[in-house]
């Protein structure tokens, strides 16, 4: 059944599996040590009493002996039970994925059991979808899986159900239907090996372990069972260092065999789709971060981030060179086709997105709405703007900056770009102004200890200093009001479903003891020179489009874009650092002469 070709050679004549199978057994044989060392107190004490049964071990000594390792042997055995029972039972970490049912996606199911067909190995048990350009095999027998996912194993027997097939979503749009039986026929191939017992059995303790490890963190738990938790948690932590080594080869074992056995299936069509795996993943990072991140922050989530990647990789193989002819391939079927409702799992697998890399709620509410692409620029692009400026001017008012260079005032006369601009310039005088002892910077400067000269970190001025700062502050307060709002929804939405669970659900996530979310943060936190620059740019976009023949735009791989003339402004960047971090207007000031924007007009709002 696991041999390479359809002798029904065992899966030791694949030199993979072989290797995988030794380092299972090396896995196991921790197991068996542990459990060795757990009874030999026990096992002590039956020799001293089988001693004093036959005489050979009497006296007050040999009595005081047989009643301390008696002692000692019921603690071990008490706190082995207590660790094997925890291993057992605690919850191993599971993806969170998007489930497919067969009826949800037949053709796929089918292309798959014809794959593992062709590879002579079991076909998964069930197929989920990750926002992710990666493909893996999962095992989710565990008990818990099973009761969470009852439409993912076939059998009511876990420990002989065939691991669950995850797909990255993002393949499914952009892979033609025989690129993607490339992709996955090594990893379909994975669940030959992973059928073995040795193999799985190894597996089952290494997760066990795992789980067993972050059993502490379980929040609930009152101080003394977390006592306890900890002290299993110890012990967990010692055996998988002693058996890390032997499962990483095991692994590395497992998916040698899985690319032996592949080898023979559509070969050649799997070196071109490599290339289509590389390439779906850098459209794919550069449209959740540039375009996905923007709306998520809105509180609007891309309802269609898969199709979106498709437009993503388009522009990618126009404007790359390299990438150039990857979109002629657009014309052949793509793999999305083998899902009955394409526009339900693409809604499914971006709401999943949403949650994993931004930590959004898990359902749509009024204040967590889909958008679609259609309405992506006047629904993100443009509120994104005008909020971002609506805030940029509330800190200016919380300084008392006025509408001109006149002086402070506690009513500014506006709205304007003009408002910002004067109070970011430095004048020239300033900026030109020699140092108090020119001889003493001169003799500095000739120091050749001296670093600072070497520094080209551009330096902001005071009062871009001063604004920056005011806004991270106001920007750190909205964000921890979001976070309480998302978990009091979040802990809402925990305790309806305890209570009434949902049967109509079309997907379901699987959360694993993986910490809070986002998982997986897509950036790190903005420095406050950055913010500034990017509300300044807002308040210069808003500008335009009330008083210029300007729009809100969508750039597939840059995200939101100012759209002049028909055409994208990429060159307003330079000139806001440059006002931003030198204090200097020029260059902004000459590019809206030149586009028709007037500063001086107050600008709409949120």
């Amino acid at each position: 059944m696991y041999g390479v070709s359809g002798t029904g050679a065992v899966v030791g004549e694949e030199w993979g599996a072989r290797a995988a199978r030794s380092r299972a057994l090396a896995v196991l044989r921790v197991r068996g040590r542990a459990l060795g060392l757990a009874v030999l107190p026990a096992a002590v004490a039956v020799v001293l009493y089988a001693g004093g049964v036959t005489g050979h071990f009497t006296g007050s000594g040999w009595d005081t002996a047989r009643w301390v390792v008696t002692v000692l042997a019921v603690l071990v055995l008490l706190a082995a039970t207590a660790v094997a029972l925890v291993v057992a039972r605690a919850r191993p970490a599971a993806t969170p994925t998007v489930e497919l049912s067969e009826s949800a996606a037949p053709d796929l199911y089918r292309l798959v059991r014809d794959l593992a067909d062709r590879l002579d190995v079991p076909a998964p048990s069930a197929i989920a979808l990750t926002p992710d350009c990666d493909s893996w095999l999962e095992d989710r027998t565990h008990r818990t899986h099973r009761v969470h996912h009852k439409q993912v194993h076939r059998t009511s027997d876990g420990a002989g159900a065939a691991p669950v097939l995850v797909i990255g979503s993002p393949f499914l749009w952009w892979m033609r239907v025989a690129e993607l039986r490339a992709v996955l026929a090594p990893v379909v191939a994975g669940t030959g090996p992973a059928a073995h017992p040795d193999i799985a059995a190894a597996r089952r303790f290494v997760r066990g372990l795992d789980a067993a490890v972050a059993v502490p963190e379980t929040p609930g738990l009152d101080p003394f069972r977390r006592l306890g938790a900890h002290g299993v948690g110890q012990v967990a932590r010692v055996l998988l260092r002693a058996c890390r080594g032997h499962a990483g080869e095991m692994e590395r074992g497992v998916a040698a065999a899985g690319s032996e056995r592949a080898q023979a299936v559509d070969y050649g069509v799997r070196i071109v789709a490599q290339e289509q795996v590389g390439l779906a993943y850098a459209g794919w990072d550069r449209l959740l971060t540039r375009v996905a991140l923007p709306a998520w922050r809105m509180g609007r989530w891309p309802a269609k981030l898969d199709a979106g990647v498709v437009s993503a990789l388009t522009e990618l193989s126009r404007r790359d060179r390299l990438a150039d002819g990857f979109s002629s391939r657009l014309g052949e079927r793509p793999a999305c086709d083998l899902l009955e409702e394409p526009g339900a799992v693409d809604e499914a697998t971006s709401l999943l997105a949403a949650r994993l890399f931004h930590g959004g709620p898990a359902e749509a509410g009024p204040d967590w709405s889909p958008v679609e692409w259609s309405q992506y620029p006047e629904e993100v692009v443009d509120r994104k703007w005008r909020t971002d400026a609506a805030r940029l001017h509330e800190v200016l008012n919380w300084l008392g900056v006025a509408d001109s260079a006149a002086g402070p005032s506690t009513a500014p006369d506006g709205p304007t770009l003009t408002r910002v601009m004067a109070h970011l310039s430095v004048a020239p005088s300033a900026k030109e102004q020699p140092p108090a002892d020119a001889s003493d910077a001169s003799d500095a400067s000739d120091d050749p200890d001296d670093l600072s000269a070497l520094d080209d970190e551009p330096q902001a001025t005071p009062a871009a200093d001063a604004l920056a700062g005011a806004l991270s502050a106001l920007l750190a307060r909205e964000e921890a009001a979001r976070e309480a709002r998302a978990a009091a929804t979040a802990a809402e939405a925990a305790k309806t479903a305890a209570v009434a669970p949902s049967a109509t659900t079309p997907h379901l996530a699987v959360s694993g003891p993986d910490g809070p979310l986002p998982l997986f943060p897509l950036q790190p936190p903005r420095t406050g020179r950055d913010l500034l620059a990017d509300h300044v740019t807002a308040m210069v976009c808003c500008a335009a489009v009330d008083t210029a023949e300007a729009a809100p735009g969508l750039d597939w791989l840059d995200g939101p874009a100012l759209i002049v003339g028909g055409e994208r402004a990429s060159d307003l960047g330079p000139r806001v650092l440059a006002l931003v971090e030198d204090g200097d207007p020029e260059p902004l000031r000459a590019w809206l002469a030149r586009t028709g924007v007037r500063p001086e007009k107050p600008v709409r709002l949120v």
